[in-house]
């Protein structure tokens, strides 16, 4: 087999255990968001569990994009805007996590004896998080080669 041919293999297995990764994580996500979908919905708030199930559900879909991405450069070096995706994917990340946990860290609108809700500015600080990790994910993306090999 000829090491083109190997390496070729090599990079689609690795996109498809990103993309893997990625799809487990969007599962998670989901069950995070709406619960109902999966007949385990307990409250008629979101609260802390949901929060913490979407959280982990979008940090595993931002490892299986990424790897996915990462994948598709094929060891070619990668250039500043990637680096500055990778950078974005996350910084949106971070904005997500203070965003949806502001309750619980203190600096949200139930202060500490109510118990932690997720309200519209938090959900709006969670868009704009995930809208940072869709722009790191475009960057990352490899340039497109115009030459036919």
């Amino acid at each position: 087999m000829k090491d083109s041919q190997k390496n070729k293999r090599n990079i689609q297995r690795r996109s498809i255990v990103g993309v893997s990764i990625a799809i487990f994580g969007f599962i998670l996500f989901m069950m995070g968001i709406s619960p109902e979908l999966f007949a385990i919905d307990r409250s008629p708030v979101v609260g802390f569990v949901q929060i913490t199930v979407f959280l982990i559900g979008l940090a595993i879909i931002c490892v299986g994009g990424y790897l996915t991405l990462i994948s598709m450069w094929n060891k070619k070096p990668r250039t500043i805007a990637a680096d500055i995706g990778v950078r974005l994917i996350a910084t949106g990340y971070v904005v997500a996590v203070a965003s949806g946990m502001a309750d619980v860290f203190g600096f949200g609108s139930q202060p500490w004896p109510y118990i932690p809700s997720f309200g519209h500015w938090q959900a709006r600080g969670v868009l704009i998080g995930e809208i940072i990790i869709a722009i790191g994910f475009l960057l990352l993306l490899p340039p497109r080669s115009f030459k036919k090999e």
